[in-house]
């Protein structure tokens, strides 16, 4: 029951973060999903409804680089790897969406990664 009640909480706060919250073409917007063992991060174009970057500790080439951390070191290393993609892909800016959590832990580890690979927000 409490459970429910959390990720029914998270969900209301992240639906009235996306009501000001929203990604262009020209910043698109970086959200995160954590669970309880792997992150996930995609980079958004709102206005086509696609994603134009992601990254997740799940992928296989990831997996063995973070294989053996900690959650937080996860989150870092998943941060990097998507800023590495999303200058590949030729975006900088971006607007942070932090998906409903606390700007805390491995959310705050992903964003601070992300900022050192070079995306703006």
């Amino acid at each position: 029951m409490i459970r429910k009640n959390r990720a029914q909480a998270r969900k209301r706060r992240h639906l009235r973060v996306r009501k000001k919250v929203f990604g262009t073409a020209q910043r698109p917007r970086l959200n995160v999903f954590r669970s309880l063992d792997h992150i996930y991060a995609q980079i958004i174009d709102d206005e086509v409804g696609h994603t134009l970057v992601s990254a997740s500790s799940l992928e296989p080439e990831l997996r063995k680089q973070v294989a053996g951390l900690s959650k937080v070191e996860k989150a870092k290393v998943v941060g990097r790897v998507l800023a590495e993609r999303a200058r590949a892909a030729g975006i900088e800016k971006v607007v942070f969406d932090r998906g409903g959590y606390r700007y805390h832990g491995r959310v705050r580890a992903l964003a601070e990664a992300s900022r050192e690979g070079g995306l703006v927000f």
